[in-house]
């Protein structure tokens, strides 16, 4: 676990060095937005996405300047959707990672338009040279991107989410509920460096099933520390599932029977990456992380 956290450590900090440089407001018309967007894009979360990405893309032996910012435009579209989810008309929260959220520290308005920066210039990143040289390859990128993040991905899987305040879903609903509105975009951390690293149809199903299994295993720790964690520990609200009267893994399946479905989902996950050899270790080791993990 040393060695992921020192993995997880360093890609962060290279991640920040491109999103700080891409959030540059030199020459900007209008100094308030970027602001806003450097507020709350740097300086904080996991980079898990991103390093998802430079992870995948390490086993084909991929420049690692182009998997760091296919993962800061990836990183860019998480950042924007959190900005949105934390709206009052959305989940109204307060505080992410550890700060006022967007909306509080400036004003709703201005973190509407954060979330729509953020997401148009993730795909300016994506669609730029440095991102990658073949012109066809990032045509790739983008289209796989727009999908994950669109109606038919994270954006769907937020629909789905609000009418479950509604209604109460069962667990085959919130599965499909939390395979889009987070497993796509840990999907795509995958998917993208096996279109950067040209995988093979059967590396490509291997790591879209490692992934997928990945972010289920994540979404059932999130339920967990929604119910365990702290504010300290989080850096956002909990219990605000059982307070919206939200059906979750954990109301399902129980608190122990979450943590044993979290458990036997990643390791699944690890066995999906049994084609590749010990370069894939960051990434089964990640699996173990996610349901462990504190915030």
């Amino acid at each position: 676990m040393t060695d992921l956290k020192r993995a997880l450590s360093d890609t962060a900090d290279n991640v920040e060095a491109i999103l700080d440089e891409v959030l540059s407001s030199q020459g900007a018309p209008e100094q308030r937005i970027y602001s806003a967007m450097r507020y709350t894009t740097l300086g904080g979360g996991k980079r898990l996405r991103p390093f998802l990405v430079t992870q995948s893309a390490s086993l084909f032996g991929v420049a690692e300047m182009n998997a760091l910012r296919t993962g800061a435009a990836l990183e860019l579209i998480h950042c924007y959707s959190l900005v949105h989810d934390d709206l009052p008309a959305m989940d109204d929260d307060d505080l992410r990672r550890g700060k006022p959220t967007v909306h509080v520290a400036y004003d709703e308005a201005t973190a509407i338009l954060v979330g729509d920066a953020l997401l148009t210039l993730a795909f300016e990143v994506v669609a730029q040279p440095e991102t990658h040289d073949d012109a066809t390859v990032r045509i790739k990128l983008v289209d796989m991107l727009a999908r994950a993040s669109g109606a038919r991905g994270m954006v769907g899987g937020q629909m789905i989410d609000l009418e479950a305040e509604k209604k109460d879903l069962d667990l085959k609903e919130i599965t499909l509920l939390q395979q889009l509105k987070t497993g796509a975009l840990i999907g795509y951390g995958c998917e993208a460096g096996a279109i950067l690293g040209g995988a093979s149809i059967e590396q490509r199903q291997a790591l879209n099933s490692y992934a997928s299994d990945l972010g289920l295993a994540f979404q059932i720790a999130d339920d967990l520390l929604d119910v365990e964690g702290s504010v300290e520990e989080t850096g956002k609200a909990v219990g605000k599932d059982e307070d919206a009267g939200k059906e979750t893994f954990v109301s399902l399946l129980g608190v122990d029977g979450a943590r044993d479905e979290a458990k036997r989902i990643a390791d699944r996950a690890v066995s999906q990456l049994s084609i590749f050899d010990a370069k894939a270790d960051l990434l089964r080791a990640t699996a173990e992380f996610v349901v462990v993990r504190r915030n």
